[in-house]
């Protein structure tokens, strides 16, 4: 079919992809950066550099399932028709709901909330980029009147400052990363991180500002109280464009809670360089203040007149591809469609347009209310379309008991197994990334095509067509009689007039005639222009709105001592349904791991790659102990990846309550109080496998794809049971008195390793990652597996570094003994960071960790 232009199936920088599919039926692809893509002209990170090792079928969900029994099409959505009518002829519109997701493309977004908000008659339609950025959307709404981002990434390439809120961009934002790198290289702009944690990118930083969890209001605060001691408020600007509450002014002075000097350098540094971009995420969205830190962020570019012109601006950076797609058709609870509002006149001109029987007239609930609503039996029928709430919902185990309570369960998914599959009482199998056909917005409000590269597997349908297809049983065919993606989107692009003549900046309608074939050769473009707030802010007054906001206070907890945050790892994605599939990108960080500075660890007895407890009130989960100077006193942060078939133990949100920010509904992830325990298993083990295995009672267990199978870690307590996880076969076994350790290898009848486990109450394990490269091969001895080790022994590279060119610590180490002394020439030593570029960072530090050492030897 030749080559293929589409966009990444991860974060919301929306990076052009070139992919072509090789010959045969094993779905193989080559993945390339698109380089006429304007979001990453060609780079790509290391997921989407590998997304050609997950559109493999593996653990796909094929065929609709209804109660654990496969059926037709038809049995299937009349199944789902029947319960959503039979649910509200009983107990009202309210008593049914959707949680849809940012991996839906634009058209099933349109289509799902057309359904529930213009048909079904409820507001009851929320996405997880609640989860991720309904703060910046209330920010934007408080101060422009419209979710609007007033930046584009082409500002990053001339700015003089760029401060990074929340955001470890390097790991979650890659491309941007190499962008602002670039940008620096070429012109010597300077970079400010503000985050608790000193990450990789912080470390990369020429200024790191360690603010307490929560901490951003008082900083952001505190700094534009300095600028207007110094004169460097722009008074034109803000007489002619912005008004602001009453006393803003005087709520300003804060205590930052870093040393004075520190705040004097930031000070210095934002009063020298006016042509500043201050991007911000995750880090400060997910919090119960998120909205207050979005406009703190606002106020302080509205105040010096850093706004509406190149390289100046407020720039949130969305996590999800389709982050921004769904805000603008009303994926959000709290908005109707199109940016629009539940106002009278909006109602009635948007029931107008769908021709809708029942026009919701109120705001529906958001994530979090609405698991609560499933909880207590007032939603009876949930339909969850493409994200995994069991896992990604804080205080997890009540949203489980939600869901478990819940009479009707729909799950739209690609993954047969997912953990809120597992409470599915139908399952509807859908198009993954690959396969999908529609639009996506990005973070600088770029629409782009994503294209499908191989025909539909099994029975799978896109969600748009699913949604319609039930809507049609409900009776509500004439609303939804599309006949492919570009209907729908044609519909949306119409719809945007509702906003235009309201004086709203999201306007489509150009697009609104689109023909097919325009449909299909769409280029990626910019909807608002390069600076859409520049011409007037869409207010009543024409004004922006400097909010007053003030810092939180979060009372210390002494049973719950530390400060819990969550985090993105550099190599995987969300709940690793799709990135857990990969051999490549699992090398990094193959388990969760609790990272905590090493005096907290010394304090509550933990030692370095031992076991530990995170607990709260609401949950506990455990990790493997990471010390890391880079943690804060009294914090911790875990990952947010792991599941319940990904571990036994990991699962972080588990931990976090329900507590929310009062304005957008956002859960405040980043800043739980917690207490750490140790966990001292009686024996420890691992087993490789080419089989999925089910491990059940251990005290911990994590697995991650290796070699042509998986890697399973193992602890526990009592007897010790591998066997029952190790397959049938040729089997040899050596017991290793001297070492404390059971070695145990198994033979398929081809003569290929199929399973190894290594066992030990009180020894040492040998390294895996030659063992796992065994599984499937009948070339190595019994007696090398059996040892733990080739009988000639390999290079030992050290933790993997460069995941594209498996390069690890101690080759970047040789490196740097020889001589190399940059990131650039330890690419030419050992090809690392020389591909996707993700790792640079990390090669960046190795490179100054060494250079002490380094230099004393010589002297």
């Amino acid at each position: 079919m030749g080559a293929v232009r589409t966009t990444c199936a991860y974060c919301g920088v929306g990076c052009g992809i070139v992919a072509e599919v090789s010959g045969g039926g094993d779905r193989g692809v080559s993945i390339a950066g698109d380089r006429s893509h304007p979001a990453n002209a060609g780079k790509l990170c290391s997921k989407g550099t590998h997304l050609g090792e997950t559109v493999g079928l593996e653990g796909r969900l094929l065929h609709p399932v209804i109660d654990g029994r496969q059926v037709g099409w038809d049995e299937a959505l009349d199944s789902v028709a029947a319960r959503m009518r039979q649910t509200i002829a009983e107990h009202g519109p309210d008593s049914v709901a959707l949680y849809v997701s940012g991996q839906l493309l634009t058209e099933d977004y349109y289509a799902a909330n057309k359904l529930m908000k213009g048909y079904v008659g409820s507001g009851n339609i929320d996405t997880n980029s609640r989860l991720c950025m309904a703060s910046a959307v209330a920010a934007h709404n408080r101060a422009f009147g419209e979710d609007v981002v007033p930046c584009s990434y082409e500002d990053l390439d001339e700015a003089d400052l760029i401060v990074l809120v929340g955001s470890n961009t390097a790991w979650c934002h890659p491309v941007v990363w190499q962008r602002i790198e670039e940008s620096r290289q070429r012109r010597g702009t300077k970079i400010v991180v503000v985050d608790p944690r000193r990450t990789e990118t912080a470390e990369q930083a020429d200024l790191h500002i360690p603010v307490a969890p929560d901490g951003d209001v008082a900083l952001f605060n505190a700094l534009l109280a300095e600028m207007r001691r110094r004169d460097l408020v722009d008074e034109e600007y803000l007489a002619a464009h912005v008004e602001a509450d009453a006393g803003f002014w005087d709520a300003l002075p804060c205590e930052t809670g870093i040393p004075d000097a520190l705040f004097a350098q930031l000070c210095d540094l934002v009063a020298a360089t006016p042509r500043t971009i201050t991007l911000f995420s995750q880090g400060a969205n997910q919090s119960v203040s998120g909205t207050d830190k979005g406009n703190a962020i606002i106020n302080f570019h509205l105040a010096t007149g850093r706004i509406n012109r190149a390289r100046a601006g407020p720039f949130s950076i969305t996590g999800q591809p389709n982050a921004m797609g769904g805000r603008e058709v009303g994926g959000l609870a709290n908005m109707l469609a199109c940016h629009l509002g539940f106002g009278e006149d909006e109602l009635a001109d948007v029931a107008g347009f769908w021709n809708a029987p029942n026009i919701c007239t109120r705001p529906g609930l958001k994530a979090v209310e609405m698991f609560r609503a499933v909880h207590d039996g007032r939603i009876r029928f949930l339909w969850v379309m493409a994200t995994n709430p069991a896992v990604s919902l804080p205080d997890s185990g009540f949203v489980r008991e939600a869901l478990s309570r819940c009479p009707t369960v729909v799950v739209s998914e690609i993954i047969a197994d997912t953990d809120t599959a597992r409470f599915a009482h139908i399952k509807l199998p859908a198009h993954g990334w690959g396969e999908k056909d529609g639009t996506v917005t990005n973070s600088e409000r770029r629409i782009s095509r994503q294209r499908a590269l191989f025909a539909a597997p099994g029975e799978t349908r896109a969600d748009w067509q699913i949604i319609a297809q039930v809507a049609q049983r409900m009776g509500w065919g004439d609303g939804f009689g599309w006949a492919s993606a570009a209907d729908v989107f044609r519909e949306y692009a119409q719809m945007t007039a509702l906003a235009a003549a309201r004086g709203k900046l999201l306007d489509l309608t150009a697009w609104g005639a689109v023909t097919d074939a325009e449909y299909a050769a769409m280029e990626p473009f910019q909807w608002g222009g390069t600076y859409p707030l520049a011409a007037g802010y869409p207010t009543a007054s024409g004004k922006a709105r400097m909010v007053r906001v003030e810092p939180a206070t979060i009372a210390a907890d002494p049973v719950y001592p530390f400060r819990l945050n969550t985090a993105r790892y550099r190599d995987q994605w969300h709940t690793m349904t799709r990135t857990g599939l990969s051999r490549t990108l699992s090398q990094h960080r193959p388990e969760p791991l609790l990272e905590i500075h090493p005096q907290d660890a010394l304090a509550a007895a933990l030692t370095d790659g031992g076991l530990a407890r995170v607990e709260s009130t609401h949950g506990s989960a455990v990790f493997r102990v990471s010390l890391s100077e880079g943690q804060r006193r009294g914090e911790l942060c875990v990952p947010m990846h792991w599941t319940d078939t990904m571990a036994g133990g990991g699962r972080s949100n588990r931990v976090p309550s329900q507590a929310v920010d009062p304005v957008s509904g956002q859960p405040g992830f980043k800043n739980s109080a917690a207490r750490v325990v140790p966990v001292n298993p009686e024996w420890r083990a691992f087993v490789v496998a080419t089989d999925v295995l089910e491990p059940e009672g251990l005290v911990y267990w994590a697995r991650s794809r290796q070699g042509a199978g998986w890697l399973y870690e193992l602890a526990g307590d009592g007897a010790i049971d591998v066997d029952a996880l190790l397959p049938a076969g040729e089997r040899f076994e050596v017991v290793d008195l001297v070492r404390g350790m059971r070695r145990i290898a198994v033979r398929g009848q081809g003569g290929e390793l199929v399973g190894a486990a290594y066992v030990t109450r009180s020894g040492e394990l040998p390294p895996r990652a030659w063992i796992a490269a065994q599984l499937g091969s009948d070339e190595a001895m019994a007696a090398e597996l059996l040892a733990g080790r080739p009988s000639t022994p390999l290079p030992d590279r050290g933790p993997i570094v460069c995941v594209c060119h498996g390069v690890g610590e101690n080759d970047i180490t040789a490196a740097a003994e020889s001589g190399a002394s940059t990131v650039a020439q330890v690419g030419e030593c050992t090809r690392a960071g020389t591909n996707c570029g993700s790792c640079r960072p990390a090669i960046a530090r190795l490179l100054d960790s060494f250079s002490t050492p380094l230099m004393e030897a010589a002297q």
